[in-house]
């Protein structure tokens, strides 16, 4: 009997390079970048940041600095290098030429990522879409397989013109015929929406940032078992179960793909079906991880988003999760919605995230939550029952 054998290849070895601005908002898309490459598997082998003081069309900075970027990534071995801005197809080919090696956006990190991650054919479906429109003015783009899952797909040696027209066509007839397929995906949801109005069940989208916890939430509320993981988009499909928060109470609870800032146009385009759970549900759950340095960016990013997709009117309950790694004012011990809870007065993970007071302030009507430890989701199906009973659903 012949053995197969799964090997692993080792990580690709990532040179970063940030322009720093120097606000906060963009140190935390720094950091993010980081984690970024840290969920595709990456090993960073180091993070330039750069304040860039001369701008040029061929690079998006001066040509000595890029000289000198490309030299160093050269010295260190690096199979690519990360940016955390986006440089078009011209002055990605013109870095790709000049280091040797490929050279990859935020954007195409975001897309590897929503890659290694889908499972469901609708997913696979519309990450193939994005990849497809990103990929289209970058066919001489250097190709690398940035995921230790799948193998690639769409990169191509840039044999030449005939060539390239060639792929252009093929890329082109493909893109058609996905939009075509989504599209019916799309109208199956319709019909499936229609008939859940029709039964008269309330809809409550779990909404918010990547890793905030809505998964995790789906599964504590319903006993569902949706993978939930402590990594950015480990959940791409909209699932939807029935749940009963209060005696006489139901409503169907929908957890959906996790937000991020600048969420390449592709992605948001390709996963129009899935996020427009969000846009036409009754009641919206935006749950906020509470021990995020950047929760107040995370937390208005998600409102950025819902405004885009016409969500910003429907009724909201916030939720505070991961109170239990904050920290609290003088207190070992804190009550909060008629509990007792045991909260951190220290550092987490060396960061200073913060009080849990100054937050309830900060958020107002929020309720305090640790999904994982079973805390204040008593409070939130009380909640979510009342929303229910002011919309006569009941």
């Amino acid at each position: 009997m012949t053995k197969i054998y799964e090997t692993q290849d080792k990580p690709k070895k990532a040179f970063l390079v940030s322009i720093i601005k120097g606000d906060a908002d963009d140190e935390s898309g720094i950091k993010e970048l980081q984690g970024l490459c840290e969920t595709l598997e990456l090993d960073i082998i180091t993070h330039e940041k750069i304040r860039v003081r001369e701008k040029s069309p061929k690079f998006g900075m001066g040509s000595g600095k890029a000289l000198e970027l490309s030299q160093k990534a050269k010295e260190l071995k690096a199979d690519l290098m990360v940016f955390n801005f986006n440089p078009n197809p011209s002055q990605q080919r013109n870095w790709e030429e000049l280091s040797g090696i490929p050279v990859v956006d935020r954007q195409e990190i975001i897309i590897r990522i929503f890659a290694d991650r889908a499972t469901t054919k609708e997913a696979e479906l519309q990450v193939k879409l994005a990849e497809l429109t990103y990929f289209l003015p970058r066919l001489t783009h250097k190709y690398i397989d940035l995921s230790r899952q799948r193998g690639g797909r769409y990169g191509t040696k840039g044999a030449g013109e005939t060539k390239l027209e060639t792929d252009r066509r093929k890329i082109e007839k493909r893109i058609t015929l996905l939009e075509k397929e989504i599209e019916q995906i799309r109208k199956q949801r319709q019909t499936q929406r229609r008939q859940r109005e029709r039964g008269g069940i309330p809809v409550c989208a779990i909404v918010g940032y990547t890793n905030s916890g809505k998964s995790s939430l789906l599964n504590a509320l319903t006993g569902a078992n949706v993978l939930a993981e402590d990594k950015l988009f480990a959940t791409l499909d909209a699932v939807t179960r029935r749940f009963q928060p209060a005696a006489g109470v139901s409503v169907l609870l929908t957890d959906t793909v996790g937000f991020i800032r600048s969420l390449p146009h592709s992605l948001i385009k390709a996963f129009r079906s899935t996020l427009e759970e969000a846009a036409l549900a009754d009641i919206l759950i935006h749950i906020i991880d509470a021990s995020d340095p950047n929760i107040e960016i995370n937390y208005e990013t998600t409102l950025s988003v819902l405004r885009e997709l016409g969500a910003k009117d429907i009724p909201m309950i916030t939720l505070l999760n991961k109170i239990d790694r904050l920290s609290i004012i003088n207190n070992e011990k804190l009550t909060i919605n008629n509990e007792e809870i045991a909260v951190r007065n220290e550092e987490f993970d060396g960061r200073d995230v913060g009080s849990l007071e100054g937050l309830l302030i900060r958020f107002p009507g929020s309720i305090a939550v640790s999904v994982k430890n079973n805390i204040g989701l008593n409070i939130l199906k009380e909640r979510i029952a009342l929303f229910v009973k002011k919309m006569n659903r009941v």
